[in-house]
């Protein structure tokens, strides 16, 4: 049976300025947006809310869905990789509460469609889809019948 990893992340933006978490991957710095794993007994959403809480220390919700990947990464893990959008009224001090992270950074959108220490190439296409006028609600990732 297929089993893909299930990932949600947040495009993050505020003031022109895109939300970036820096971790240290085999000796190298790499960005990300603040993204992870959904764990048991939780909504997408609320993954979506941890991880931003977890990786930046900023409590703030998806305001809508950007696009749901499906990706296999080099080393031929699969993914569905679940992106919302978060806008802000305006950049925030982080304190990253995961161990993994190093730091934050605020960033433009050149920033990180140039840089050559992505994580992934689905920290430029998730940026690549927030620049686009679609934006889907969150009832599209609406959980059933949820008993949590």
């Amino acid at each position: 049976m297929f089993k893909p990893h299930v990932t949600v992340a947040c495009v993050v933006h505020a003031a022109g300025k895109f939300l970036i978490v820096e971790e240290t991957v085999n000796n190298k710095a790499l960005w990300n947006q603040p993204a992870g794993h959904l764990e048991a007994d939780e909504t997408l959403i609320q993954a979506a809310e941890r991880e931003l809480w977890e990786e930046t220390g900023i409590r703030a919700a998806p305001q809508s869905f950007l696009k749901l990947h499906q990706w296999i990464a080099p080393d031929r893990t699969p993914f569905l990789r679940f992106c919302f959008a978060i806008e802000l009224a305006q950049t925030l001090p982080t304190e990253p509460h995961d161990a993994d992270i190093d730091r934050c950074h605020w960033l433009s959108a050149e920033q990180i469609l140039t840089a050559p220490n992505l994580r992934s190439p689905l920290v430029a296409e998730s940026l690549r889809c927030y620049l686009q006028p679609e934006r889907y609600p969150l009832s599209l990732v609406g959980s059933f019948n949820w008993p949590f």
